[in-house]
């Protein structure tokens, strides 16, 4: 029997509230809204949804460098109207999620054959989770209306070009 996963990536507060930084230029209202439907869909089909965190260690050049998703603050805790499913929850500190020994080590245990990725940025957590996903010897979709990009099209289009060279689908 095939085992299938939501990779649900970087739905937090500092990247979707009403005071995020003004790089953050996602629409909240939208996207969420998506990735709900997304969450609750797959569910429904017997897949599992799994939650990844960005968590940057709560120090000091962290909160005055980076200023978002520092651990142990409200800013990096999911998004309030995210759908939470599920305690498959994870935390990571670089944009590939596979660089987390726990969700490593939890996926590779799994079986998992299939898995659609969706969440915050396809530029950035999303797209570097995907390719993890693909190296991880699974098939990879990129569900498009429920991920992010905060970044000008061309470099989102060299991004799309890069990912599906690399075996990830959009869908």
């Amino acid at each position: 029997m095939s085992k299938k996963a939501l990779i649900v990536v970087d739905m937090q507060n500092d990247y979707l509230w009403e005071q995020r930084k003004p790089m953050f230029s996602y629409d909240t209202a939208e996207l969420v809204g998506n990735v709900n439907k997304a969450i609750h869909s797959y569910k429904d089909k017997g897949w599992d949804i799994i939650y990844i965190s960005q968590i940057f260690p709560n120090i000091i050049t962290n909160r005055w460098i980076i200023g978002f998703s520092i651990a142990n603050t409200e800013g990096a805790k999911l998004y309030g109207g995210l759908d939470v499913v599920s305690d498959l929850c994870f935390d990571k500190n670089l944009p590939n999620a596979f660089t987390a020994k726990k969700f490593r080590e939890f996926f590779n245990s799994q079986g998992y054959d299939e898995v659609v990725v969706c969440g915050l940025d396809e530029c950035g957590c999303v797209g570097a989770t995907a390719l993890g996903t693909v190296k991880a010897g699974v098939r990879t979709y990129l569900l498009k209306s429920c991920t992010g990009c905060r970044y000008k099209a061309e470099k989102q289009a060299k991004q799309h070009e890069k990912l599906t060279k690399n075996g990830v689908e959009y869908i």
